[in-house]
């Protein structure tokens, strides 16, 4: 289960992607130096934004609003311009006008680190940016397999692991987002029934930005069994981040969130978790803990923590949700 100026820092954290002989390809940044870079700007977002876009068990205030996602937004929002220079020095030395493709932008982290709510916010954030008002998000929840064919291949208990997915069509998508394709789809997962939803889609139709989240979003290129190396959907990305906290913190958010569960999503009689609505609280914390150490612990160690160094930009989070860190990559 799944249920999902002063200030610059030139060394590594124990949990920064690492190096070698203590040189990192990374910037680390504390808080007050990140949230510097953007006080210039006045937050979009107000109360009711942040109410509508945090998720279950996420504390999102104003204040990391202000600190941490408008100085990323920011950012964000410089690439974007700068894809679109590369584009207009492309066409020129074509002699030829060609659509601009979607700037994509990938977000990457552990069940329950709070990263489909990172991705909502800059969802939100990146559409008040006059360049970028068309901004459509997609979750790779979308593209596991469905439950029947995970059960017909004894994967349900790996549910969320790389194998549980349909990666060519994931591929397949994102290329076609890449590519400029006018219309493109996805399949529609719900989590509520726990499964994919035959009768709906999400469809993507060219724009300005594209987030793409996901826990397994930034895995390497798999090698086929000639020898030859695939591509791997990194490889479609103009820009991705990673999610991250220490592993015993992750654990306690995800058995929060379980047990706040019980009296919201898990309690409609629709849910295919509703069989835990009416645990005690030990019960809950059992379950959930269970849950954690069987699949997700194991899911975070062997393949999502392997990509973290693959990322432009990390946001360590601390033990009260809040990002105290930041990781750019140089270039």
């Amino acid at each position: 289960m799944s249920v999902e100026p002063a200030g610059l820092v030139p060394t590594l954290s124990p949990r920064a992607p690492s190096a070698e002989h203590g040189v990192s390809p990374f910037i680390e940044l504390d808080r007050p130096t990140w949230a510097r870079l953007s006080t210039e700007i006045d937050s979009p977002l107000n109360q009711e934004d942040i109410d509508r876009l945090r998720g279950t068990g996420d504390p999102l205030d104003l204040d990391e609003i202000r600190d941490v996602y408008l100085p990323l937004s920011r950012l964000l929002n410089l690439y974007v311009e700068a894809a679109g220079h590369t584009h207009n020095v492309t066409t020129t030395f074509l002699g030829e006008r060609m659509h601009r493709t979607p700037f994509v932008i990938a977000v990457a982290g552990s069940v329950a680190v709070g990263k489909s709510t990172i991705a909502r916010v800059l969802r939100e954030m990146l559409r008040r940016w006059p360049s970028t008002p068309d901004v459509q998000l997609v979750t790779t929840d979308g593209f596991l397999l469905p439950n029947a064919e995970l059960e017909r291949r004894g994967l349900m208990e790996r549910k969320g692991f790389p194998e549980s997915y349909d990666q060519r069509a994931l591929l397949r998508f994102v290329a076609a987002v890449k590519s400029g394709a006018e219309e493109v789809r996805a399949p529609w997962y719900s989590h509520l029934v726990y499964d994919i939803v035959p009768d709906r889609e999400i469809v993507v139709r060219r724009p300005d930005v594209l987030i793409v989240e996901g826990l397994n979003v930034l895995q390497p290129a798999r090698r086929h069994r000639d020898g030859r190396v695939g591509l791997a959907l990194s490889d479609y990305f103009d820009f991705s981040l990673f999610v991250d906290a220490r592993t015993a913190d992750i654990e306690n958010w995800y058995i929060q969130r379980f047990r706040q569960l019980r009296s919201s999503a898990f309690a409609d009689p629709q849910s295919y978790f509703r069989r835990f609505a009416t645990l005690s609280d030990a019960e809950a914390e059992a379950t959930a803990r269970g849950y954690w150490r069987g699949i997700n612990e194991p899911n975070l160690t062997e393949n999502v923590l392997p990509t973290r160094g693959r990322a432009q930009l990390v946001l360590s989070k601390d033990a009260d949700h809040s990002v105290r860190r930041v990781l750019l990559r140089k270039t």
